[in-house]
């Protein structure tokens, strides 16, 4: 099994597969805020671009992935990226993650939507009964983050990932599944003011 691309459009944020002609703007997007220098993030520089596009295709075609370019509804501007990744299809589960979005829209109703939009169609859509989240045990923004969405921390694979500048991170697990979803929705809902 597979993804099937589709746009997940909001009030706020349209997610639309990445395209190589999303590139030049996504390289905007990360050069508001230099985020490839964020030590707990792995965002790609805008050089990498390419080879980012490349290994996301590689992904979406062995059925593991789903990349999008998160898009500012009002303006069409590409602020960013995001993607469901590690896809079990047998297990019914996904991560959403690999996500970042130019500084100036940080704790904005973007990422909030997109993830609303990502989860909507995780679980409605695709029937997934497990959404995971992940991220840097010292981004303690991104963990706020997710915690703000109604995800459940599961616990820190330790010593998990060597990142690029050779730390060896631990990672922090979150989840959101099936049965809390409505619930979780509604509040996402009511944030958004829908």
């Amino acid at each position: 099994m597979r993804f099937e691309p589709i746009t997940l459009s909001g009030n706020h944020v349209r997610l639309e597969p990445l395209q190589r002609d999303h590139l030049p703007s996504l390289a905007r997007a990360i050069e508001d805020g230099q985020l490839w220098r964020l030590m707990v993030t792995s965002v790609p520089h805008p050089d990498q671009l390419p080879s980012f596009y490349e290994q996301a295709q590689a992904d979406q075609q062995a059925g593991t992935a789903l990349v999008f370019a998160t898009i500012d509804q009002a303006t069409g501007t590409v602020l960013g990226s995001t993607r469901f990744m590690h896809t079990d299809w047998g297990h019914q589960r996904t991560e959403i993650g690999f996500t970042f979005l130019a500084q100036s829209h940080w704790r904005t109703a973007i990422n909030t939507e997109a993830k609303q939009l990502m989860l909507q169609h995780a679980f409605a859509g695709l029937n997934f009964n497990r959404v995971a989240f992940m991220t840097d045990h010292l981004n303690h923004r991104s963990r706020n983050a997710i915690l703000r969405l109604g995800a459940k921390q599961e616990g820190i694979l330790r010593q998990h990932m060597v990142m690029a500048d050779g730390r060896i991170r631990d990672s922090v697990v979150f989840s959101i599944s099936q049965h809390e979803w409505p619930g979780i929705n509604s509040l996402l809902q009511e944030k958004l003011g829908n």
